[in-house]
């Protein structure tokens, strides 16, 4: 009885795991450059060494965890703001960390900070080709060029060419293992960098959107309910056989 309700509970714990990965995901469907996860489960097989046939399988419990992330490369909108821009292609850009690190991801709803800084939709800073958070002057009229280029105007001299004050560090992770954190962002395990992209670019004014297809994963998320209540009565009916067996060695 005992591996009847063990394998229902670790499927139990499998369709959780799953229900809250895809929470996730349907709760950033509307965030920019948002990266949806993927789910995996395998069997884990258990042996049972007091068989005479050794090595065989006595049950196989699942094991349920998110795999990857899904890379793939959504639709750009136009928004008309010059501080919004889309990568084109697979590159990513470079953010500081709230602990100082280097960390990844295409959101790209840029703004300025009150200290001048250059600072995504979330306040993490960007990084310049340098590896340092990008700063420009304050009151300047601020914009990005296509290949990231960030460029400032000076209210008091508008006929002067716009100055160029940094470019935004766009990398390649081609080759590179990438772990995604509980912030939705990408880093190098180990605190590693990626490398530059000198080939990539951007589309100023314009945001890629999520990649998270809002009715499959409405559709996945109704799957793994089901199966967690499908797990759920076989305990339930595990139970009921015990009882039933009980009330067996009890009759006289």
């Amino acid at each position: 009885m005992d591996r009847l309700i063990y394998t229902a509970l670790t499927g139990m714990d499998a369709a959780m795991n799953r229900q809250r990965m895809t929470a996730n995901n349907l709760a950033n469907a509307n965030t920019p450059g948002f990266r949806q996860e993927v789910f995996s489960v395998t069997p884990a097989t258990v042996k049972d060494p007091s068989t005479e046939a050794k090595g065989l399988e006595a049950r196989a419990m699942a094991r349920g965890f998110v795999r990857s992330t899904d890379m793939t490369v959504a639709q750009a909108k136009p928004t008309g703001q010059p501080l919004d821009i889309a990568v084109k292609g697979e590159a990513l850009i470079a953010f500081q960390a709230p602990d100082g690190g280097e960390i990844y991801s295409r959101r790209g709803d840029f703004r300025v900070a009150a200290s001048g800084v250059l600072e995504n939709g979330e306040g993490l800073p960007v990084l310049g080709e340098t590896g340092s958070p990008i700063t420009v002057p304050t009151g300047f009229a601020i914009k990005i060029a296509e290949d990231g280029s960030v460029l400032g105007t000076d209210p008091a001299a508008p006929n002067v060419p716009p100055a160029a004050f940094d470019k935004v560090k766009l990398v390649s992770a081609e080759g590179s293992q990438l772990v995604k954190g509980i912030d939705s962002f990408l880093k190098v395990p180990n605190g590693g960098v990626l490398p530059n992209d000198p080939t990539a670019s951007v589309t100023p004014g314009a945001l890629e959107q999520s990649n998270v297809n809002t009715a499959a994963t409405l559709v996945d998320m109704i799957d793994a309910q089901r199966s967690f209540e499908m797990r759920a009565r076989v305990i339930q009916t595990a139970g009921e056989l015990d009882e039933s067996s009980s009330t067996l060695l009890t009759m006289r």
